[in-house]
């Protein structure tokens, strides 16, 4: 696995060295938009719409529209300058069950593992959790962007789900038409709920899958099977810039190997010499 974040869990006076990963994975189907003619990958460039130019990375700058079309402008010392110190440390801040968070409130899974000589405190914490049933909700910093998350024990080892602070989840009760109280018929209530005990069972993840992707997979494999496929043209070089480089360039075409203007001197090919 690749270590995506370094640092350490902290309660108490506790620090413990710790190592993330990333515990799941987007297993869909991506596809390239080509272009219908040539079958060549479409290439998105960063444009000025005012300008009519390409915007190289050092001449952007981020914005916050606070109004429509109005922005405020952020360097980049001035956003680092507001966050949080310790980058590196996943604070547990309190201590619940884990019954009393929705599941709505869940967001991105990360394994943690032992960081240097963190064995020991990582077991710790591990065991101390799985006798006290509990799990720890805390703060991390990963990507530039602090978030909310709890800490739990997960097959024996311990994990940090990224969760939703209250005001990024929506107020249910703004979803419209949403019947309130419904008298309904009593014996439709008991069939109701006579299907849904039929239907129980023990969770199990292996027993359900992706379909759609599996019969997109298949697809695709007999079109590769009857190579029904297609190559893009070659990307042509891309334009030398720097003048060195030019220079140098000009002077590789203009050697005698190669012929007068660059062009290399060639033989007529099979078809034209039948012709």
């Amino acid at each position: 696995m690749h270590t995506v974040w370094k640092g350490a869990i902290s309660f108490g006076l506790v620090n413990i060295p710790v190592k993330m990963f990333s515990a799941t994975k987007d297993k869909g189907i991506s596809f390239r938009n080509l272009h219908r003619k040539c079958k060549t990958p479409i290439e998105y460039h960063r444009t000025c719409p005012t300008c009519k130019e390409e915007v190289p990375w050092e001449d952007i700058v981020k914005g916050f529209e606070y109004a429509d079309n109005q922005f405020v402008l952020m360097e980049k010392e001035e956003i680092e300058a507001v966050m949080p110190e310790n980058r590196k440390s996943i604070e547990i801040l309190d201590f619940v069950k884990l019954e009393e968070i929705d599941p709505i409130y869940f967001d991105k899974t990360y394994y943690l593992g032992p960081g240097d000589h963190g064995d020991r405190g990582y077991a710790l914490l591990r065991d101390a959790m799985n006798e006290s049933g509990k799990i720890g909700v805390a703060k991390v910093t990963i990507r530039s962007k602090q978030s909310l998350a709890v800490v739990r024990v997960y097959h024996n080892s311990l994990v940090i789900e990224t969760i939703f602070y209250p005001d990024e989840v929506r107020d249910a009760g703004q979803i419209p038409d949403v019947p309130q109280t419904v008298d309904l018929p009593e014996k439709e209530k008991k069939m109701a709920i006579q299907l849904i005990d039929q239907l129980t069972v023990s969770f199990d993840p292996t027993q359900y899958q992706d379909d759609y992707r599996e019969a997109l997979e298949g697809a695709i494999e007999k079109k590769v099977k009857g190579e029904d496929i297609v190559e893009a043209p070659e990307k042509q070089p891309e334009r030398v810039v720097d003048l060195m480089e030019a220079l140098k360039a000009s002077l590789n075409q203009s050697s005698p190997t190669t012929g007068k203007k660059g062009r290399k001197k060639t033989t007529p090919s099979k078809k034209k010499a039948a012709k």
